[in-house]
């Protein structure tokens, strides 16, 4: 599906809007029901990525095909893992299928695990024997992904002695993994994160409890954007969110300060307000704790005419598509300057954006989502624009609550 987006007009926007639950919440508190089945979930994400995690929870036996959803993909390995008796084969979209996995496999392995690569070496598909797993202290690098990491925390309570485990490296996403421990301690759960050494306790049942997704931060990010390029008085209103967010994706709140948006956060929404035109000429930021939120911000960065330096990024060589170059290279269609290294990007500032340029997603709802924001610059064409249902199915006709005209090609 090939879409054709204009702003509104004026630019002077108004609207409320309910994103959908977080995936990040929803997939952990997934994996904790399936292992504790006394647990009740609210607002669930409606994604892809939720879908596949849900399903391939389901399988008792054979093939679990998880597409494109890479969260399901680390989490499931560790479930199957500990599964007694359940035999599968875990696999998922060409792209998948080159998306490292062995840190992951080596850990389970060594707690005991019965895990074989039916393909390539270190990458899905898996071949998984769920059994007991009788070790429970681990060392693994904390530097590639923190889903390998929350992978083994959620996985951590059923196993006979708990786990502990000790990060060598830098530590990545690091309000992802206290996000995995902190719905951990909301069942009762007993955890420790004192440097780089985790523990947790083991527990074989839970109260009868409710757990309640907040909505997505991260799926927040485009509505600042677009708050941020509209004209000043621009009121944009997002629900359900809380101040004292689980997810890392939260900084948005002081990030967009920078450009012109204040966070007002009110009866369980915040409510964007586009309060003044400030356009500093370069903007730094280090996001090794939020890196989904560098698409965003580069395009909100190039849209105004801002220079920016984002640094952390390492993690995203290894996301959906490499979402550097391809930031690089669609960036570069509309007249941006930019150099990317391997763990950062550094943006120009310019006043210049070439019109009707059709932007390529690249199997990533990221790369659509983010460069959505510039039609209230100019007219822009985004190529597989259905790629957004990975997390956000609702994307495109929020963005037409906002009066964004919006037209298949």
């Amino acid at each position: 599906m090939k879409l054709q987006l204009s702003g509104p007009p004026q630019h002077l926007l108004k609207g409320t809007i309910r994103i959908t639950g977080s995936k990040s919440e929803s997939n952990r508190m997934l994996m904790l029901q399936a292992q504790y089945p006394n647990i009740e979930i609210e607002n669930l994400s409606n994604s892809d990525d939720t879908r596949a995690m849900q399903s391939g929870l389901e399988v008792r036996e054979g093939t679990v095909d998880i597409h494109h959803a890479g969260t399901a993909m680390r989490f499931l390995t560790a479930y199957f893992a500990t599964q007694q008796g359940r035999s599968v084969l875990l696999t998922g979209s060409p792209r998948m299928q080159e998306r490292p996995v062995k840190v992951l496999v080596d850990a389970l392995k060594h707690l005991g695990a019965d895990i074989s690569y039916p393909a390539n070496e270190g990458y899905p598909p898996l071949k998984i024997k769920g059994r007991p797993l009788q070790q429970h202290q681990v060392s693994l690098p904390a530097n590639i992904s923190s889903q390998f990491i929350s992978a083994l925390l959620l996985v951590a309570p059923r196993l006979e002695n708990g786990l502990v485990m000790e990060l060598t490296g830098q530590i990545t996403s690091i309000p992802y993994i206290k996000m995995t421990l902190a719905l951990l301690s909301q069942l009762g759960i007993k955890n420790t994160f004192e440097g780089k050494r985790i523990r947790v306790w083991p527990k074989r049942s839970v109260p009868d409890t409710t757990l309640v997704v907040e909505s997505d931060w991260s799926s927040a990010s485009y509505f600042y954007s677009i708050t941020a390029l509209a004209s000043v008085g621009s009121e944009i209103t997002l629900s359900a969110y809380k101040k004292d967010s689980l997810q890392g994706d939260s900084i948005l709140a002081d990030l967009y300060r920078h450009f012109g948006v204040s966070t007002l956060f009110r009866n369980n929404a915040i409510i964007l307000q586009k309060t003044g035109d400030l356009k500093p000429y370069n903007v730094q930021f280090d996001l090794a704790n939020a890196p989904d939120l560098a698409q965003t911000i580069a395009v909100t960065c190039f849209g105004l005419g801002v220079g920016c330096t984002l640094t952390g990024l390492h993690t995203l060589k290894i996301k959906e598509t490499d979402r550097l170059e391809a930031l690089k290279t669609e960036l570069s269609k509309l007249g941006a300057s930019l150099t990317v290294t391997d763990a950062s990007l550094t943006l120009g500032a310019g006043d210049r954006i070439h019109p009707d340029t059709c932007i390529d997603t690249y199997n990533d709802h990221r790369m659509a989502m983010a460069f959505a924001p510039l039609a209230l610059r100019t007219r822009i064409c985004i190529n597989d624009a259905d790629v957004v249902t990975k997390s956000y199915p609702d994307f495109w006709e929020d963005l037409k609550s906002l009066h964004f005209q919006i037209k298949g090609l």
